[in-house]
């Protein structure tokens, strides 16, 4: 396993993936504490959670096999060379372990917390229940011949692809309600922070290292910041300058229908 030439840029590299770190683990927090203030999840969108906790936790079993795995790692540098360093970081197991306890908790939330008439799509519990059924399949096929690097990758392709649509249900429906109210804007920034110095964490290795295979050795770790920030961007048009102080387009409660006949009932009552 190759080691660092630059000390200033070992320490820099350190320094900037726990930024990122921080960064991404942080902008859990604003959504969760507005969810509870409000103590109701209308406008965040319930799919966005879901695919994000398949997405973080496939995540987190490529991030914390190959950091912690002996065998993983040896099948890593017999692919790239071992001359190259492994390309997961402590910050990163720290940050998938984190995000799938605070993704949790946001489902707990929507479990619990006034929802209107918001529901989590058939398709996206198909589509997570495809992705575990061939997570699985992958496991039995890589079993006989121990290809513990090439499930992994399984896994870190998952993480890419469920980063891709994740972001989707949540961009249409700020779209049809003409509103971002209810999805935290400081969650977005802080992603968006979080997105930069990951990537600026691997292009630092990459120049101590005068190679570029950090970047095709964990395409998806490359991925996963380049998807992230184009999507925050887009979030951060939509807050900013398509929908500012917009009222949303309200989704009604169960509560509210339930109400309205009373109300008409009422009203009659009156004016007679």
């Amino acid at each position: 396993m190759a080691s660092w030439n630059s000390f200033p840029l070992e320490i820099t590299y350190e320094v900037v993936g726990w930024i990122a770190f921080f960064s991404w683990s942080i902008s859990f927090y604003p959504q969760v504490i507005l969810n509870f203030r409000r103590k109701s999840v209308v406008g965040l969108n319930f799919d966005f959670v879901v695919l994000n906790l398949t997405k973080h936790s496939s995540y987190l079993i490529y991030n914390a096999t190959l950091y912690f795995s002996s065998a993983v790692q040896n099948q890593y540098f017999q692919k790239y060379g071992f001359n190259e360093m492994i390309p997961v970081a402590a910050n990163d197991v720290a940050f998938s372990s984190h995000a799938v306890l605070l993704t949790a908790i946001t489902l707990v939330q929507i479990a619990i917390y006034e929802r209107g008439g918001q529901t989590v799509s058939k398709i996206s519990l198909g589509i997570v229940s495809i992705v575990w059924l061939a997570a699985g399949v992958c496991f039995f096929i890589a079993l006989p011949n121990h290809s513990w690097l090439w499930l992994i990758n399984i896994f870190n392709s998952i993480q890419v692809f469920m980063t891709v649509i994740k972001y989707i249900p949540q961009a249409f429906m700020n779209f049809n309600r003409k509103s971002t109210d209810g999805f935290s804007i400081g969650n977005i920034l802080l992603d968006f922070s979080g997105g930069v110095a990951n990537y600026a964490q691997m292009a630092i290795q990459s120049i101590d290292q005068n190679s570029w295979v950090n970047f095709y050795g964990n395409i998806g770790k490359t991925l996963l910041s380049l998807i992230s920030v184009f999507f925050d961007i887009l979030f951060m048009c939509q807050h900013f300058l398509l929908y500012p102080d917009q009222r949303p387009v309200l989704i009604p409660s169960k509560i509210t229908k339930e109400k309205e006949p009373l109300v008409k009932a009422k009203d009659s009552e009156e004016n007679v």
